[in-house]
């Protein structure tokens, strides 16, 4: 089975933009499943890259049919792929995603899109305490070029029970600590695709080990594993 993503992909959720209904969809649905058993591979095939230099302890390929119950959006189907690659709980935090959609719309992302209530504050009371760490990930030179900087959503003002001056409020408004790195069609159809894909997963460690620290300890650094 190839390791590289096919052209037939792109052109097959092209016309299913087009035609974004059940009876097409059935009626191509044996070109789907050839091109999803393809897809499958790809992502088992990066989870196997991934698995030599971390630990992935799942990996789930979302399901085409969209759950339309309370969606303003209607249509049946996605007209992408997105997958993502869970890391070993609870010592190791954060996760990967892979979203492979035409006209450009590719994307990577890893990091943490829904951090609990209390994930949440002990990050944000680690930045209040020392954010150096921190700062010396986002200025690294080899992150700095794969990743830029933090995406996702922020509060407008500080968070209730910390100081809106505090040098670190840009890191502690944060609710989402997320970095996207955004793909053209071309770059995914490329032959090394799914390996260059690895390499910036594998640069985002140092954030990952960072978190990981962070949320398996508390503000003393004593372990709560």
């Amino acid at each position: 089975m190839s390791h590289t993503i096919s052209k037939e992909l792109f052109t097959f959720f092209k016309k299913l933009e087009k035609n974004n209904d059940r009876e097409w969809f059935n009626d191509h649905k044996p070109e789907f499943k050839a091109i999803e058993a393809k897809v499958k591979s790809a992502y088992n095939y990066l989870g196997e890259l991934m698995s030599a230099h971390d630990q992935i302890e799942k990996i789930k390929i979302f399901r085409i049919y969209r759950d339309v119950r309370f969606s303003k959006n209607k249509l049946p189907y996605k007209t992408h792929f997105g997958g993502s690659f869970a890391r070993k709980k609870p010592e190791l935090r954060g996760g990967y995603y892979l979203h492979i959609q035409p006209n450009d719309e590719s994307f990577i992302a890893t990091g943490f899109w829904d951090p609990s209530k209390e994930d949440l504050l002990r990050i944000r009371k680690e930045f209040e305490m020392d954010d150096s760490e921190m700062r010396a990930i986002l200025k690294d030179k080899t992150f700095k070029a794969t990743w830029g900087n933090f995406t996702g959503d922020e509060l407008k003002t500080a968070p209730k029970g910390f100081d809106k001056e505090h040098p670190s409020i840009d890191l502690i408004r944060r609710k989402q600590f997320i970095f996207v790195k955004k793909y053209s069609d071309k770059e995914v159809l490329a032959d090394d695709f799914l390996k260059e894909v690895n390499e910036s997963f594998k640069n985002i460690r140092p954030f990952f080990n960072y978190m990981s620290d962070v949320l398996t300890t508390n503000l003393n650094g004593e372990s709560l594993l």
